[in-house]
């Protein structure tokens, strides 16, 4: 069999690639644009990027730095490393060494190379972010979901990952817990961490801190699962979140000592892939990492935007009948349709895609069903991403209010217009 094309001979797909479709995320970011491009107004809460400006501080260092053209070393420049150490040591209390941070394009790039080097199960709550399981499918690692349930805030349990892992106690795993969450925006409280920590600890599981959104906590109060599992949790984070910058490409992982093996793995690995990431990026980021009174403020008034938009989205949905716990940090909300399912049913609607589809067809409101984020199709839910706004206007104007002053309404209706039109027409949809 021939390729017409070139004439060169067809082969297969690797059966782990075969079938998975593009990114749900990118996928619906392009749905939008082509949308967009017919005439029709499209609401973008699909795409879960941050829709603030890189901090000036940052912008200018890169400007600083745009003749950086040589390759830095695999792990990550120096100065970087350091400078992520010192973040997490100074924000958490977590002090590790520059030698135990690995940077790469990408948190997401990391976490492939994780799964890549470690033999491991990877057990992830449902709902998860879409990208960890197609990952782990691509690489051929068998994933176990960790059922979740609303009542419980979509987080995993420790009494529910200890009967994961008490039939083979001795199995390699990685668990990944993402808070700040994707799709939720809800966070784990210290006693839940502590508690899921102990497990993690009891089996000697990897796990890894999805921590991106972190900083993104809307009470600035982010606390860090590796404060109670130090020798086995790989803390990631970036700059794509809370620093605005996912264009960029910008990933940190930082290892304890006891897993500096699996980062030197990581390497070898990222030394025959990527070679190393951007380094005009890689000298900005260190500005980015060290912080100061500039970032500080930048991302206080970003927390108070996205606290007061999510409250007032979450507020909206509940008058509509349509069950969504209140948001604790990032720009997400995952709301339950279930309590309206007669009404949709009489529309047709008997599953979160086609949810998804013909809200976008009746509104042009885009949001993704709930089963890409690992849960069952026939269940009515989906994630939104209140992010389709003009950011820096808004951050502009969150500046110039007083100190004491709140985002109210006033504010959300001149600056955040788009995200509270979506809301209402979803409402309208429903009722």
């Amino acid at each position: 069999m021939k390729n017409s094309k070139n004439n060169l001979p067809a082969v297969n797909l690797n059966l782990n690639v075969r079938g998975l479709p593009v990114s749900a995320t990118l996928a619906i970011n392009e749905k939008c644009a082509s949308i967009k491009k017919s005439g029709r107004r499209v609401f973008r809460l699909g795409l879960g990027q941050s829709p603030f400006p890189v901090p000036a501080p940052v912008v200018n260092t890169l400007k600083e730095n745009a003749h950086q053209k040589d390759y830095l070393p695999v792990k990550g420049l120096l100065q970087l490393r350091e400078a992520v150490a010192d973040y997490h040591c100074r924000t958490h209390g977590i002090c590790r060494d520059p030698n135990d941070v690995l940077i790469g394009p990408g948190s997401k790039e990391l976490m492939f190379l994780l799964q890549l080097v470690y033999y491991g199960d990877l057990l992830i709550p449902t709902p998860s972010w879409v990208s960890y399981a197609p990952q782990a499918h691509i690489i051929g690692r068998h994933v176990r979901w960790i059922p979740t349930t609303e009542e419980n805030r979509w987080h995993i349990t420790a009494e529910d990952l200890d009967e994961f892992c008490r039939d083979d106690p001795d199995k390699p795993r990685i668990v990944i817990l993402n808070y700040p969450s994707n799709p939720s925006g809800a966070t784990y409280s210290l006693d839940e961490l502590r508690k899921v920590a102990a497990i993690a600890k009891k089996y000697k599981l990897i796990l890894l801190s999805d921590e991106i959104y972190g900083e993104l906590h809307h009470k600035g109060k982010h606390i860090s699962i590796s404060r109670f599992y130090p020798d086995g949790t790989i803390i990631s984070s970036g700059l794509s979140k809370w620093c605005g910058a996912g264009g960029w490409r910008l990933g940190t992982f930082t290892f304890p000592s006891s897993l500096r093996w699996l980062m030197d793995a990581m390497a070898v690995v990222a030394s025959e892939t990527f070679t190393a990431t951007c380094a005009p990026i890689q000298y900005a980021a260190v500005r980015a990492f060290k912080g100061g009174k500039q970032i500080e403020d930048y991302l206080w008034n970003c927390r108070r935007i996205l606290k007061a938009l999510g409250n007032s989205f979450h507020e909206k949905l509940i008058s509509a009948s349509i069950s969504v716990i209140i948001p604790d940090g990032a720009f997400y909300l995952f709301p339950n349709f279930t309590p309206i399912s007669r009404k949709l049913k009489d529309r047709g609607i008997t599953n979160s895609f086609q949810l998804a589809d013909k809200l976008l067809e009746d509104t042009g409101v885009a949001i993704l069903p709930g089963s890409v984020f690992g849960r069952p199709k026939e269940e009515l839910t989906a994630r939104l991403a209140y992010v389709d706004f003009d950011g820096a206007r808004a951050l502009s104007a969150a500046e110039h209010l007083n100190s004491g002053s709140q985002i109210n309404a006033d504010f959300l209706e001149t600056y955040c217009n788009n995200i509270l039109t979506a809301a209402d027409l979803i409402v309208d949809w429903v009722q």
